[in-house]
């Protein structure tokens, strides 16, 4: 089994697509055998969590390039559309 890796799931208040995302993902890593500890936070918390953060799922738009970690776009977890892809990416940072 892989080292767990945390996973920073945000959306702008922390409450409602972070959730439906969070599912997903655990889902994800669940069929997977992936190590995962999983955080649901607001985008405005992100920093805080940053020193530890394996990886960060968003719903919102954000500059990739600010965090010293990957970003993955989790909007398809909402829309459906390009869900496969995001999931493959998700799989393919979290086995690295």
């Amino acid at each position: 089994m892989n080292a767990k890796k945390t996973v920073l799931i945000a959306c702008g208040t922390g409450i409602a697509t972070s959730t439906v995302v969070s599912t997903v993902v655990q889902k994800i890593a669940n069929e997977n055998d992936l190590n995962v500890d999983i955080i649901q936070c607001k985008m405005m918390e992100v920093p805080g969590y940053a020193d530890r953060a394996d990886l960060l799922i968003t719903t919102t738009v954000v500059d990739k390039d600010q965090y010293k970690f990957p970003v993955i776009d989790g909007r398809p977890f909402l829309t459906g559309i390009g869900k496969d892809k995001a999931i493959a990416k998700i799989i393919e940072e979290l086995k690295s």
